[in-house]
């Protein structure tokens, strides 16, 4: 049920969303978001208000970094407490990136904070755009029976679908069902009315306050196997300097080569403190180290499994805990679980599967 009196902040980071065609020049560039009700007069049908703020300059989604990630959480919390919920639009590219980065970065989320953009301007006769921001500015405004926000998390809502953020990754380049969540049920489906799965919505604990975290560690790496990956390749990455840890991009179940070479390599950089996350090449399914013998030679060296996290969010929750200054023995534990639903815990997924 919409809130006829909730109150709105829509947040424009950049991206395609906000571009109109120049008609001298033909090039996109940001349309002037005080004329928001000509470019879509839609928004006046609304009984609720929406305000807006525009970040200057605006930010290609390619060009994002977590400084951005924290002026977007600051924004947040300076008007925490005027709005119902919060709608950023946002870039395609990089969007799961930061979805993921902002539902670890604000603990205890009472409020609606929905993340979309197009992959067509606004201004386009055939752009996906006017029905991305106007659903995603309803899911924000939605309450249930009791008055609390139906969806209290940081979701991403694209093309008819509503996502978990920090479970989300970019799947399409050219198409408008550009995103999707392998590994965790939608949120909820848009058609002629929005459909909730309340039972996989995250609830917070309405007893306690909302907090805001701004330290984030940038001093991670990633290594992705490939057939005949070379000692020379592997070595420049693990052996850069006063790095904290490595995202492992494995094949299968969290599979790698049995080179002893190769787990030497992974072991020394264990016994130096670096953190080694083990994450899936694959879009479906989780890392299970115990499964083969070639994933037991990497729990053996001291890496750690990612379960079934999205790359995105190994990249911001590694981030965030090592921002935090935890301890390697720390980070190692916190990997291992869901922090805001972000992962599956591996006897959670085997007891789905009995």
């Amino acid at each position: 049920m919409i809130d006829i009196n909730a109150h709105i902040l829509l947040i424009y980071t950049g991206g395609t969303i906000g571009m109109v065609e120049n008609p001298v020049t033909g090039s996109l560039e940001p349309f002037d978001f005080a004329h928001l009700n000509s470019h879509l007069p839609e928004l006046q049908r609304f009984r609720f208000h929406v305000d807006h703020i525009v970040f200057d300059p605006v930010i290609d989604s390619s060009d994002i970094t977590p400084e951005h990630w924290k002026k977007i959480v600051y924004v947040i919390e300076s008007n925490y407490n005027k709005y119902d919920g919060f709608v950023i639009l946002h870039g395609t590219d990089t969007m799961a990136y930061t979805a993921s980065a902002l539902s670890f970065m604000i603990e205890n989320l009472h409020k609606p904070v929905v993340l979309t953009g197009a992959q067509l301007p606004i201004g386009k006769l055939r752009t996906d755009a006017k029905e991305n921001l106007i659903t995603a500015l309803e899911i924000a405004a939605d309450k249930d029976v009791l008055g609390n926000p139906i969806v209290p998390e940081v979701c991403i809502f694209f093309q008819n679908d509503l996502l978990r953020g920090n479970r989300t990754t970019k799947v399409n380049a050219d198409n408008f069902n550009a995103f999707k969540s392998y590994n965790y049920p939608n949120l909820g489906k848009s058609g002629i009315q929005i459909r909730y799965d309340r039972k996989v919505i995250h609830q917070p604990d309405y007893d306690k306050k909302t907090v805001f975290h701004y330290f984030l560690d940038t001093r991670i790496a990633t290594l992705k196997l490939f057939p005949g990956i070379s000692p020379h390749t592997v070595e420049a990455v693990l052996m850069q300097k006063n790095i904290k840890a490595v995202i492992l991009e494995t094949y299968g179940s969290g599979n790698a080569p049995l080179s002893s070479w190769f787990i030497d390599s992974i072991r020394e950089a264990v016994k130096r403190g670096i953190v080694i996350v083990n994450i899936t090449q694959c879009n479906t399914g989780m890392v299970d180290m115990q499964r083969y013998e070639t994933g037991r030679e990497l729990l053996r060296a001291g890496v750690i499994s990612g379960s079934d996290a999205t790359f995105e969010t190994a990249v911001a929750k590694l981030m965030f805990l090592i921002g935090h200054k935890y301890s390697k023995e720390d980070i190692q534990i916190r990997m291992r679980v869901p922090l805001i639903g972000e992962i599956t815990r591996f006897e959670d997924r085997v007891n789905e599967t009995i």
